[in-house]
């Protein structure tokens, strides 16, 4: 028997959340350009906890759809000003410079040269995902059969507390930050570098498995559920083009909006009308009755 495949939901959920990707990178460069640096701080801090109440507010949200939407609008929002800017912060408070080519363009802004000190804390939050925490994660599910298989001890594995909008807000925060160690350790000449082949072969595994995972994108027939893995996939795919445009061999328009305005405003335009599709069928699936069904547990929550 063939498989439905649900094209529309799967490019709809992949676009809204690939969108985001260069729209936050823009949204950071024209908020250094346009505000003062202490009113850079003041907002950056603004929009962390403007996230954060998002995810929770999603908590109380009916309808898997829209706790995914708050979950995932407010982790883009807390990423960005409580963990990006916070960066910002203390590398220009303590004078921490870029990374420079040898023309003298910025290769590794400072904030990330710094965002590697975290390695502990993540390597913390791994440790509870994969020891204590029953989740859907495919990658983490394969690490607990590699330790537990043959375990003489019986280790029973738990779900936390499922609320939809937190497993969203937990599992954007989660990804972003394991792929960005990811992506700054393969940068680092003291590690590896640029055009190091494990650099290379990140940039082509994260390729061909985000490939992988929008196929089994097209076999999920609701939007939550949709949007939840595109998250994951987008931003897997996201290694792949940060690390070619670290080679330059395309334009990073994200990276100058000023200068290519245009593009900037035709992704942001694209990205409203589909985000806007999301939350019509959520607010639709809310008036029809549908929208308290439970979804498979997927995410690192």
């Amino acid at each position: 028997m063939k498989t439905k495949r649900y094209w529309g939901k799967a490019i709809i959920s992949f676009l809204v959340v690939l969108f985001t990707m260069p729209l936050g990178h823009a949204l950071m460069i024209l908020m250094e350009h346009c505000l003062p640096p202490v009113g850079i701080h003041y907002a950056a801090f603004a929009m962390g906890f403007v996230g954060l109440v998002m995810a929770i507010i999603g908590v109380f949200a009916k309808g898997d759809t829209r706790q995914t939407l708050w979950g995932l609008f407010g982790g883009l929002l807390f990423w960005t000003g409580w963990v990006e800017f916070i960066y910002v912060y203390y590398a220009t408070r303590f004078g921490v410079k870029p990374l420079l080519d040898a023309a003298g363009n910025i290769v590794t802004r400072p904030e990330y040269l710094i965002m590697p000190s975290s390695f502990g804390f993540w390597v913390m939050f791994m440790m509870l995902y994969i020891f204590s925490a029953k989740t859907g994660c495919d990658f983490i599910e394969w690490l607990q059969k590699v330790f537990f298989r043959n375990n003489q001890v019986r280790v029973t594995l738990h779900p936390m507390t499922r609320h939809t909008s937190i497993v969203t807000f937990m599992e954007l925060n989660a990804v972003l930050w394991t792929c960005y160690l990811l992506l700054l350790f393969c940068y680092d000449d003291n590690f590896l570098g640029d055009h190091h082949p494990v650099t290379v072969a990140v940039a082509i595994g994260s390729l061909i498995a985000s490939f992988f995972m929008f196929k089994r994108m097209l076999k999920i027939s609701t939007w939550g559920y949709s949007i939840r893995f595109a998250i994951a996939t987008v931003i897997v795919f996201w290694n792949a083009v940060e690390i070619i445009g670290r080679w330059d061999w395309f334009t990073e328009i994200w990276i100058h909006p000023l200068q290519y305005v245009s593009e900037m405003v035709t992704i942001l335009v694209v990205f409203v009308i589909f985000a806007g599709i999301l939350i019509y069928n959520a607010n639709r699936k809310k008036k029809n009755g549908d929208a308290t069904k439970r979804e498979p547990q997927d995410g690192t929550q």
